[in-house]
C-alpha cells in the first residue's frame, strides 16, 4: 500500500489548489441474458449508478457481429443514462472497418436516446494507428452520440496513444485482468502506476474500470494455462486450479487513494460487472454497494461445528457481516476433533495432533451466508464455535 500512496503523491501535488470532486460510478451490464436477478440488481442500484454501460453487441474473431437484446423497459425505469458497448474480439482475423462502422452506426440509430457508444477492443498495440483511423471515421457516423473507448495499459508505451485518445470524447482505462494470471486479478500498486501514466496521455475525460468479480484459473500438468473461468464456466479439468479474487477491502482502499490524488481528467469509476444474485463469481450486491458508498460492514468469519447426526459434525464457515469475506486457506480444527476430511476444495492436513482443512483455491464467503468445507468427529465438550483464526466463542 505504501507503493500505491507513493504513486499517487505526484498526481496529488499536481492537483493542489483544486477541490476534490466526488467520483461518480458507472457499472457495466455484461450479461447476455436479462434474468430476473439482473433486473432486480438494476432496479436496486439506480440510486448509486451514474450511468449503465450495457453490452449491446459483440464482434467475434471471424468478424461476425452478434447483437444482444438489453431490456429497454428495465433500463428506462432505472432513470439512468445508457452507454451502449460494442465488444470487438482482440484476435479479430480481418478488421473490415467500413462494414463495422456501418453496423455500429445502424445499432446506434436503433437507440436514439443512448448517452453514448463505447468500443471495447483489445487492439494489438502495433495496430493502434489503424484503430485511430477507424475511430476517426466512426465518430462522425454517430452524429451527436458521444463516442468512448476502453483502453489497455499495454498501450502506454506506444507513440500512437496520444493521437488515439484525442479522437473519442472519453475513455475507460482497464486496470484488472490485463496481466498474466500468475500476477493475480488486480494489483493496486501496479494499477496506480498505470493510472498516473494514462492521465499524462489524455486531455479528455476518463474513468478507471475496476473489478467486482473472481476468476478460476486452471492449469495443465506442465504449468501452462488451460482455462480462465469468469463470466461463465469453462468446464475445464486440468492438473490444478486457483481462485483469483479482487478483495473488496483492497479495491475500496485503491478508490480512496485515487479520489484523494485528484488525477487530472479522471471523473470516476466503471465497475465490471454489476453483481446479481445468480452470478456466483461476482461480489454480492450488498458488498458492491458498500464499496461504492465507501464503507464495508466487516466482521470476523466464524467456524462452526454443526451437528450432522451419528456423532459427526459439519465444518462450516459463517459470515455474519454485510460484506463478502475472503475464505481462509487453512482452518485448524479444535483439539477434540480426531477424524476429519474436507470438501468444496478443502483437504485434510495433519501437523502432529492438530487436524487442519487446507486449500489453494478458496472461494469468498458471501455476506450473511454459510459454507460447508468439511466434516469432523469430535469428542464431547469440544468447542463448536470460534472466530477465525481460532478465538473461542462458545
Amino acid at each position: 500500500m505504501h507503493i500505491v500512496i507513493a504513486c499517487f503523491v505526484a498526481l496529488a501535488l499536481a492537483g493542489c489548489g483544486r477541490p476534490a470532486v466526488p467520483f461518480t460510478h458507472d457499472a457495466y451490464i455484461w450479461q447476455r441474458q436479462w434474468t430476473p436477478a439482473l433486473r432486480e440488481s438494476v432496479a436496486a442500484s439506480r440510486d448509486l449508478v451514474h450511468a449503465w454501460r450495457v453490452l449491446l453487441a459483440q464482434v467475434a474473431r471471424d468478424g461476425r457481429l452478434q447483437a444482444f437484446a438489453p431490456d429497454r423497459e428495465a433500463l428506462a425505469a432505472s432513470g439512468r443514462p445508457v452507454v451502449l458497448v460494442v465488444r470487438i474480439d482482440g484476435r479479430l482475423d480481418r478488421f473490415d472497418g467500413d462494414a463495422l462502422r456501418e453496423r455500429i452506426a445502424q445499432l446506434a440509430r436503433q437507440w436514439p436516446g443512448a448517452a453514448g457508444i463505447e468500443i471495447d477492443y483489445d487492439c494489438p498495440t502495433a495496430r493502434l494507428p489503424a484503430y485511430t483511423a477507424f475511430l476517426a471515421q466512426l465518430k462522425p457516423a454517430l452524429g451527436d452520440t458521444p463516442l468512448s473507448i476502453t483502453a489497455l495499459p499495454t498501450w502506454l508505451g506506444s507513440p500512437a496513444l496520444d493521437g488515439l485518445l484525442a479522437v473519442p470524447d472519453a475513455s475507460v482505462v482497464q486496470v484488472h485482468a490485463v496481466q498474466a494470471p500468475q500476477a493475480g486479478l488486480f494489483d493496486p500498486a501496479v494499477a496506480a502506476g498505470w493510472v498516473r501514466r494514462f492521465a499524462s496521455h489524455t486531455r479528455k475525460p476518463f474513468r478507471v474500470a475496476l473489478p467486482t468479480y473472481a476468476s478460476r484459473v486452471s492449469w495443465n500438468a506442465d504449468g501452462s494455462l488451460l482455462a480462465v473461468e469468469s463470466e461463465k464456466a469453462a468446464l475445464a479439468g486440468g492438473a490444478g486450479a486457483s481462485e483469483l479474487y479482487a478483495a473488496p477491502g483492497t479495491v475500496l482502499g485503491f478508490v480512496r487513494e485515487l479520489q484523494a490524488a485528484r488525477v487530472p481528467h479522471l471523473e470516476g469509476i466503471v465497475w465490471f460487472r454489476l453483481p446479481t444474485a445468480d452470478d456466483s463469481r461476482a461480489w454480492s450486491l450488498a458488498t458492491w454497494r458498500g464499496v461504492v458508498a465507501g464503507h464495508l460492514d466487516d466482521a470476523p468469519l466464524r467456524l462452526r461445528l454443526r451437528d450432522a447426526g451419528d456423532g459427526a459434525r459439519d465444518v462450516v464457515l459463517e459470515n455474519t457481516a454485510g460484506t463478502d469475506a475472503t475464505a481462509p486457506l487453512r482452518v485448524d480444527l479444535p483439539a477434540g476433533c480426531a477424524l476429519a476430511d474436507g470438501i468444496d476444495g478443502y483437504r485434510l492436513a495433519k501437523a502432529g495432533a492438530t487436524l487442519s482443512l487446507v486449500t489453494t483455491q478458496a472461494r469468498p464467503v458471501p455476506s450473511h451466508a454459510t459454507r460447508a468445507i468439511g466434516w469432523a468427529r469430535c469428542s464431547a465438550g469440544t468447542l463448536t464455535t470460534m472466530t477465525l483464526p481460532g478465538i473461542p466463542v462458545s
